[in-house]
């Protein structure tokens, strides 16, 4: 029997990340709901939102997994019979969860499949096992693996027992996100869902009889982020892990905007789909490594993909994201016939701006606007008000959903 295509696994911090991530390729998203999730300061999903989200993705084919991995403490734990309750009778597809009472409590009250999340930290066989004999579905496994301990863990538990690994997004200095540096910091606990996220800051060493006087950790005087990690980035090694029995493919961002969702979602979808029509190669990667780079992202790590990371992996110059093109527009709505486009604004774009369309397709579109107007019928030589409606003829075979971005243009 054919193995099953493995399952790319999209953030979704709201409705609109959330319909993104469908468009563009997601098998499965994963969103949380106001409580139980990390996160907490994403947007999420209230009851009547989880509700319109879950039958958006079940009419569309997509499955629907919520974050419910945070480490409670007893207090934390209030209300949430009443809120597992409501997730099985509207049909969610899997719960996240890393805390064993969370997950025995959910085992009894649902019939949801139960995923361990990476905030178990799941780096060997024997605790997959054990977790496979509670009754869980899937684990997701630590970042902290290489290639070799993944295909290990594979070879050495139930092959119905499914296992999830990172390929994408942010990278945490603790291990698998289990953190106290934001509680000390700022008061916000990162196990809790309220990361500051303090790696991120920038540091210098102060002597305690010294005070007032700080010295720099690196010799160029600016200080150094000596935890801000690179991104994960491994849209070149995914024939290793499909070949490994890797059975979903994860990528992080809950926090980010529907246009990086997007972008990114698009570019792993079509490297999975030319793995499974023979055309992996270097060309289709490269192509696509490129689409990444038009996301606002960190320079990108394997992490410990092939062995423990050395200090190429972080970032000590600044905590600033690479920035390169600016998303400035969503198509609202495709006229075929007239060829009239409906642009809802979300950057600063001009008349005579040379773009680039991307919709669900291996390819995207150059455009060169030549010729807008507003709701009113006036022309206009510049977009400028936030999620305007901007009118214009373009001959291309565009659908609602596709996206506009453009590149930044360096100041002098």
């Amino acid at each position: 029997m054919e193995n099953k295509k493995v399952e790319l696994l999209a953030p979704a911090g709201d409705m609109e990340r959330l319909e993104a991530a469908i468009k563009f390729g997601a098998d499965a998203v994963f969103m949380a709901g106001d409580s139980f999730g990390l996160r907490a300061n994403a947007k999420n999903f209230d009851r009547d939102a989880m509700i319109k989200a879950v039958e958006y993705a079940h009419a569309n084919n997509v499955r629907v997994h919520i974050t419910m991995n945070i480490v409670p403490h007893d207090e934390d734990m209030e209300g949430l019979e009443d809120y597992l309750k409501f997730l099985n009778e509207i049909g969610v597809d899997a719960l996240i969860i890393s805390d064993p009472g969370i997950f025995s409590i959910a085992k009894e009250l649902t019939d949801i499949d139960l995923h361990i999340s990476t905030q178990a930290s799941v780096t060997n066989s024997a605790t997959v096992n054990f977790w496979h004999k509670m009754g869980a579905k899937r684990v997701i496994l630590a970042r902290e693996l290489s290639l070799e301990e993944i295909i290990d863990i594979r070879n050495n538990t139930p092959k119905e027992l499914e296992l999830e690994v990172f390929v994408h997004g942010a990278m945490c200095i603790s291990y698998s996100g289990r953190c106290l540096l934001s509680n000390y910091m700022a008061g916000r606990d990162a196990n809790r869902g309220d990361c500051a996220q303090a790696c991120r800051w920038k540091y210098s060493i102060q002597e305690e009889n010294r005070p007032g006087e700080y010295y720099p950790i690196e010799e160029d005087g600016s200080g150094t982020y000596i935890m801000n990690s690179k991104d994960l980035c491994l849209i070149d090694e995914l024939d290793k892990l499909i070949e490994a029995g890797i059975d979903s493919f994860k990528v992080e961002g809950r926090m980010k905007t529907a246009f990086y969702v997007a972008t990114v979602i698009r570019s792993y979808r079509q490297v999975i789909d030319a793995y499974y029509e023979g055309n992996y190669n270097e060309e289709t990667i490269e192509k696509y490594f490129n689409e990444l780079q038009k996301a606002s992202h960190r320079h990108y790590t394997k992490g410990f993909f092939h062995n423990k990371p050395d200090s190429d992996a972080q970032i000590y110059e600044n905590s600033s994201y690479i920035r390169k093109y600016d998303f400035i527009g969503a198509v609202l709505d495709y006229n075929e016939d007239t060829k009239e486009a409906i642009i809802e604004q979300r950057n600063r774009f001009f008349v005579g701006d040379e773009i680039e369309i991307f919709g669900n397709s291996p390819d995207y579109y150059n455009y060169k606007i030549t010729a807008m107007t507003n709701t009113k019928g006036e022309e206009i030589e510049v977009a400028n008000k936030a999620k305007e409606e901007i009118h214009m003829y373009i001959d291309l075979p565009l659908e609602k959903g596709d996206m506009l971005r453009k590149v930044i243009e360096e100041e002098n």
